[in-house]
């Protein structure tokens, strides 16, 4: 069974910075696009984040451009998102993903619960 465990949420002060970690396994990671979601109180979930089952090719959302990087490493099946300067509207639970395509139009099968990331001004 495909499963996909995120790690790293907390409390975060804004203009700091956090590490989220999502752990794979029951599929071929390395055959697979990975992305990073988050979905706040009552807002539509939105894609962050995507990469390349090589991790060669890479999507943003423009807001978190030049903030947060998504990365990967295959000899672990893991998936990192890297933020920085967080801002306190980003505060949301953000969650890991799998699919075929990397990109964030793409459509994505698998789903791990998610790690909260809480803000603080």
């Amino acid at each position: 069974q495909v499963r996909l465990v995120e790690s790293g949420g907390g409390l975060v002060q804004a203009g700091g910075s956090v590490r989220l970690s999502c752990a794979a396994s029951g599929f071929t990671f390395d055959d697979n696009a990975m992305a990073w979601f988050r979905q706040g109180p009552g807002t539509h979930r939105e894609c962050v984040a995507v990469i390349s089952w090589n991790g060669v090719y890479t999507e943003y959302l423009d807001s978190v451009k030049g903030r947060f990087t998504i990365s990967r490493d295959n000899a672990k099946n893991t998936v990192v998102l890297d933020m920085d300067n967080v801002k306190p509207e980003e505060a949301a639970n953000y969650l890991c993903a799998t699919g075929p395509k990397p990109s964030r139009a793409a459509r994505w099968n698998d789903w791990g619960q998610g790690t909260r990331v809480n803000g603080s001004s």
